[in-house]
């Protein structure tokens, strides 16, 4: 067991709000695993009164469900919600795009191009979790510098719901590789600020190889708990 986290008491609530949230989007916690209280109470050294009201708070986000005398569970998302949730997505991104090709300064592009090449060598070296990690930090960093506050909240609400299925799912070869070729070209129209065409690569990655690895992880995990079901062993990762 983890020795528990020191919080500071006036900023409790915040933190823990926080706190929970990161794990999630971390991949931490999965869609469907269930919150266990006493875990969170023991990590961050606090009673179950200011853990539940966090945890309505990250349900009121929509990133946990409150079950009537289950507690709560980490959110799954439908393939109805991926129609939703991923054209709104592609939407942001791409207004970063336009953005940060306007505004970023030439450390922040120098900071987004350093984290593009641990992606390339983590793909070269066939490290997916280091993979991942990256992507998720890339295009949060691309949100971030683009300077519009109202778009980096909307953008993190929608990730919020997304990240399994998008920074944390395993890639199929095919679309870890389309996926590589798409960060590319962005970073190649990221380095001339060449707006228009970023824009339209974002938009293009997200609702192509982004919305396609989430439909196949939705699919494989309809196909896992059904195996389960029947009785079948659950096929190792």
């Amino acid at each position: 067991m983890t020795q528990p986290t020191t919080l500071i008491r006036t900023n409790l609530h915040d933190m823990l709000v926080a706190g929970i949230r990161e794990m999630v989007i971390a991949g931490a916690l999965r869609p469907g695993d269930k919150i266990s209280e006493q875990a969170l109470c023991q990590r961050y050294g606090v009673s179950r009164t200011p853990l539940r009201e966090a945890l309505k708070v990250l349900a009121s986000e929509g990133m946990l469900e409150l079950l009537p005398r289950r507690g709560a569970i980490v959110a799954n998302v439908s393939p109805e919600e991926i129609d939703e949730l991923f054209p709104v997505m592609a939407a942001l991104e791409a207004l970063a795009g336009e953005l940060v090709c306007k505004h970023a300064s030439d450390a922040d592009l120098a900071r987004l191009g350093a984290i593009h090449e641990h992606m390339m060598r983590a793909h070269a070296a066939k490290d997916e979790p280091t993979y991942l990690e990256a992507n998720r930090s890339f295009h949060e960093t691309l949100v971030s510098v683009a300077g519009n506050a109202t778009l980096t909240a909307s953008y993190m609400q929608i990730l919020m719901r997304t990240r399994a299925f998008r920074f944390v799912a395993r890639k199929s070869p095919e679309n870890w590789q389309a996926a590589v070729r798409d960060h590319h070209a962005i970073m190649d129209a990221l380095k001339v600020r060449n707006a228009t065409r970023l824009s339209r690569l974002l938009r293009r990655h997200v609702m192509g190889v982004t919305v396609k690895i989430a439909r196949d992880a939705i699919a494989a995990a309809a196909d896992g708990n059904a195996s389960i079901e029947a009785g079948e062993l659950p096929k190792s990762a």
